[in-house]
């Protein structure tokens, strides 16, 4: 059984896990209203603190866990909330994809290695000229 504080330090420390993931549920969100609409300067200052809330998180759960384990309602509450993290990734990796391929079509052949800027692999393409001087 257990005794009065380690009753107290228990309950403690589960009520750090709940308000990290609190933090954490509360930025996703939003990042996510943000994200909707389209508020840039929301979109960054809830990204910068989501990535602190979530460091926060990772670290109290990884301490509780080390120290006796994170009950099962907030270790099933910090899984939903890495799902969302992960969905909103892949959303904005789509959003990006078609930005992307919207600007392709927009400005097609602008900004190629033909026209002397840079190449697909970053580096610049010289062609067969390049300016060296051989013997």
């Amino acid at each position: 059984m257990l005794n009065p504080a380690t009753a107290a330090g228990a309950s403690s420390k589960s009520q750090d896990l709940e308000v990290a993931l609190a933090a954490v549920e509360l930025h996703l969100s939003s990042l996510g209203q943000a994200l909707q609409d389209s508020n840039a300067s929301a979109i960054e200052v809830q990204a910068t603190e989501l990535h602190r809330s979530l460091a926060t998180a990772v670290n109290r759960f990884a301490q509780a866990a080390r120290q006796g384990g994170v009950p099962p309602a907030l270790r099933q509450r910090l899984a939903q909330a890495s799902g969302r993290v992960a969905a909103q990734r892949e959303s904005l990796a789509r959003a990006t994809a078609a930005l992307d391929r919207a600007i392709d079509a927009l400005m097609p052949g602008q900004i190629t290695a033909a026209n002397g800027l840079y190449g697909a692999g970053g580096t610049a393409d010289r062609g067969p000229s390049s300016g060296v001087i051989q013997a």
